[in-house]
């Protein structure tokens, strides 16, 4: 066989299963048009809100609403709302319950779930019935409240972190990946004098590095968008974090942030304008953080979906 043969067969596309049908070019061209108007679905209104928050004032009343097209370009509904006031300090009130959340999740999941992972270790199959448990019966929001009211964490930044610091799913997800680790590397390390900590600190968590990263994602994602336990534990609007914030300014969308309610009322900005900025800064942190995770996505999503 010619080095030619095998070069061209090397090209060639990978054999298709024998259930896959061969594809028509108007099957293919019925699902390119709604793949496509699936992503125009997608990116269309974040177009629309993107373009709105950089449009000048006077393009907006010219309009009469959200801008499609845009005339001109402003970044003056960004700097007046992280100048000071209302939104910059939700923002920083966000990012640090976001960051110090997902570290005390990732710290007390992780810990469970190596230690629900040992078959050896002490009443594991207790807990993790008892864990389990929760997923079907859960206590309610009455008395979740009058446990964090008598704990004296109403009004606190705490209030936002511990009532739904810990998730019984991402647990098993993490301990079905723990698992799956050969145990052989673990007795080995046994052998040489390791301990619990050492092991999963230097063995675990390196080998955990996709499920880790997509667990964490899902952390960071659930607190900068949370606004629930925002809304039912904190009666100090200084405390607020963005999403509530942002829950605020949809419900009165003819108001303006504190601290800008006179430059609106003064002509030099546009209410409208500042909230499609709000929603931007609210979806940036996790427009960042996903392509970090994204190659990590795929097999940490699959972790416990084959049955072996």
């Amino acid at each position: 066989m010619s080095l030619n043969t095998q070069l061209v067969r090397s090209l060639k596309a990978p054999a298709r299963p024998v259930w896959e049908e061969s594809p028509s070019k108007a099957g293919l061209a019925a699902k390119s048009g709604f793949l496509l108007l699936c992503c125009l679905g997608v990116l269309a209104p974040l177009w629309i809100v993107i373009v709105t928050s950089l449009s000048p004032k006077p393009v907006i009343d010219r309009v009469g609403g959200l801008v499609v097209i845009p005339r001109g370009i402003t970044f003056v509904n960004y700097t007046e709302l992280l100048g000071g006031g209302q939104v910059s300090r939700a923002i920083m009130v966000s990012a640090g319950v976001t960051l110090f959340g997902t570290l005390f999740s990732m710290t007390v999941s992780v810990l469970a779930a190596y230690g629900l992972s040992r078959p050896g270790s002490l009443g594991h199959r207790f807990f993790l019935m008892t864990m389990m448990a929760t997923m079907f019966f859960g206590a309610g929001l009455i008395p979740t409240y009058l446990l964090v009211q008598s704990l004296g964490l109403t009004d606190t930044y705490l209030s936002l972190v511990l009532p739904s610091a810990v998730s019984v799913f991402n647990i098993l997800v993490l301990r079905a990946f723990f698992m799956g680790i050969s145990p052989e590397l673990t007795e080995s390390a046994r052998i040489d004098g390791a301990g619990d900590l050492r092991i999963l600190l230097t063995i675990i968590m390196p080998l955990s590095r996709a499920v880790l990263a997509v667990i964490s994602l899902f952390y960071a994602v659930g607190y900068w968008s949370s606004w629930f336990n925002a809304s039912i534990y904190l009666s100090d609007q200084e405390m607020m974090p963005l999403q509530n914030v942002l829950i605020q300014l949809v419900q009165k969308h003819t108001e303006a942030p504190t601290g800008l309610q006179q430059a609106v009322r003064t002509g030099q900005l546009s209410s409208l304008g500042l909230q499609m900025a709000v929603m931007v800064l609210a979806l940036i942190p996790v427009a960042i953080a996903s392509p970090f995770v994204q190659r990590h996505f795929k097999k940490g999503m699959l972790t416990g979906a084959v049955k072996g």
